[in-house]
C-alpha cells in the first residue's frame, strides 16, 4: 500500500481530518500507508483547519471510541478520538469498524 503519497506512521500518533471533526490515533501500522478520511489525507495538524467537503462515497461518517481495520488484514488499526461525517480509507479502501471480542463468563 505504498505510494508517493504514503508516511511512516507510528502507533500513538495522531492525525485529523482536514475535511471534517474527525481525529484518529494509529493503534498499528505494520506498513506505510496514506491514511484519509472523506477521501483527502489525513493531517498531523490537529487544530482543525477543515477545508472542502468529503468525497461522495467517503461520507458515511466515523464514529468516536471505534477501533477501524483495513478489511482482511492486521496491518493497521487505528480509533477515532473525535467523530465526524468523512469516513476512513486506505488507498481507497475504506477501513471498517473492528469486531469486539466477547468477555469471559463470569458464572
Amino acid at each position: 500500500m505504498t505510494d508517493q503519497t504514503a508516511s511512516v506512521l507510528k502507533a500513538g500518533q495522531r492525525l485529523a481530518s482536514t475535511v471534517c471533526t474527525t481525529q484518529v490515533i494509529i493503534i498499528k501500522a505494520a506498513e506505510e500507508f496514506s491514511l484519509e478520511c472523506g477521501g483527502h489525507p489525513m493531517s498531523a495538524d490537529l487544530s482543525g483547519g477543515e477545508i472542502g467537503t468529503p468525497a461522495d462515497g467517503l461520507d458515511a461518517g466515523t464514529l468516536i471510541g471505534k477501533r477501524y481495520v483495513l478489511p482482511e488484514s492486521e496491518a493497521v488499526e487505528v480509533m477515532a478520538t473525535r467523530g465526524g461525517s468523512g469516513s476512513l480509507s486506505i488507498d481507497g479502501v475504506v477501513l471498517t469498524l473492528k469486531d469486539s471480542k466477547p468477555l469471559p463468563a463470569s458464572d
